[in-house]
């Protein structure tokens, strides 16, 4: 097939690679001059992960990301253990597959590699896509520029602000949270060691507002998400906001949590505004599908937003490969994914009002009686992309 791409970010070029090692002709249109990922670091679990090793992509994992021993769960200022899932070892044994923790930066451009190394000239920038139309013959793409793009299908990587969407569901605009993120990269040496977390993610949960830290590249770097309940502010992953803001945002919380926000860069404290949307079920028309946050932009406390985007990538690629006509293959990846995001959108919502908790007392409790660990050990990182069957609604096994 002629397939056009709106969208270059993890989920838009893990589906370029999928697609173009089917033999599909593949073009993603990115709007920005150069290509190139900001942002946070991201994590990989087993289901995500295997269709990162089908693509090639172990040997970037492997040399760039960080192996987490688990995830910890801790209370803001004690310190205290409210709820541990074991990752390592036992994550691979159990789901196939490791748990990695990598900067965007890095696996964006591993998968960029994979792209290019398919086809030299599938990527063109400067595209910013307009508006959307089909027939029974074709999709077309107009930019912003002027030009136009046929194609036999068009799909619409272009995330939480995406102009395909207003094509296959409607042209409302996402909705602010209440929250906002912080993000902070910050050199471990600057660290001193006994205020160093361990090689795991932690999660330091408040009343209105909780921190997650973790190492990437290699360990070298500590990655620091703090997020807050605040009034609305732009929807920008390049906002740079006061050091005192963060400062006071996290005043009293645990040395711990205060070391790597003392030591970062005072002129490098970004911010973004949280924003997601109800789930939908409609994701494709006869010639038109949507992936990643185009479709189901959520929430980060279950660290999976990227992980679903390649998950889609994959199951779409599959369902291209039937011999059925389009909109039934359409149809199939669309009833097999949106059951199995919609519930993960529903469930990051519901675990930022666990990490969230106002009464911080009742935070151990509240760990114990959701049971996280056994809930993703079940349903989420057990998923494989390339074997599950397509052909039935994901059901949560």
């Amino acid at each position: 097939m002629d397939i056009a791409l709106v969208g270059a970010g993890i989920g838009g070029l893990a589906a370029a690679a999928c697609l173009l090692q089917q033999g599909h002709t593949v073009r993603v249109y990115e709007q920005a001059g150069e290509v190139s990922e900001v942002g946070a670091a991201v994590q990989m679990s087993a289901n995500a992960v295997k269709v990162l090793y089908q693509l090639g992509l172990k040997e970037t994992l492997d040399r760039h990301a960080v192996r987490p021993e688990s995830f910890q769960f801790l209370r803001y200022d004690s310190g205290d253990l409210l709820h541990l899932i074991v990752l390592g070892d036992e994550h691979e044994k159990r789901h196939g597959h490791p748990y990695y923790q990598i900067h965007r930066v890095d696996l964006h451009h591993g998968l960029m590699q994979v792209v290019q190394s398919l086809d030299p000239n599938a990527l063109v920038l400067g595209k910013r896509a307009q508006a959307v139309h089909e027939n029974k013959e074709q999709a077309l793409v107009r930019f912003a520029d002027g030009s136009e793009v046929t194609a036999d299908l068009l799909i619409g990587a272009d995330g939480i602000k995406s102009v395909v969407r207003r094509h296959v569901v409607d042209d409302s605009p996402p909705v602010f949270t209440g929250q906002v993120a912080w993000r902070l990269a910050i050199p471990i040496e600057r660290i001193a060691p006994e205020l160093r977390p361990p090689m795991a993610s932690t999660i330091w949960c408040g009343p209105k507002n909780h921190a997650v830290m973790y190492y990437m590249r290699g360990g070298r770097v500590l990655n620091f998400v703090g997020c807050v309940e605040r009034p609305w502010e732009e929807e920008s992953w390049t906002a740079r906001k006061p050091w005192s803001e963060l400062n006071a945002d996290y005043e009293g919380w645990h040395p711990m949590v205060r070391a790597p926000i003392e030591a970062a860069d005072k002129d490098q404290c970004f911010r973004w505004a949280l924003n997601n949307r109800q789930p939908v079920m409609t994701w494709c028309t006869q010639r038109v599908a949507l992936l990643g946050d185009a479709v189901h932009a959520t929430l980060p406390y279950m660290a999976q937003g990227a992980a679903m985007a390649i998950e889609d990538a994959a199951i779409l690629s599959r369902a291209l490969a039937l011999d059925v006509p389009l909109g039934e293959r359409l149809g199939i990846y669309e009833s097999h994914r949106a059951p199995r995001a919609a519930r993960v959108v529903t469930e990051s919502t519901e675990m930022g009002e666990l990490y969230h908790i106002a009464d911080a007392s009742q935070m151990k409790q509240a760990f114990k009686d959701r049971n996280i660990a056994a809930s993703r050990n079940n349903w989420l990182y057990p998923y494989n992309p390339w074997t599950v069957d397509i052909h039935r609604p994901y059901e949560g096994v």
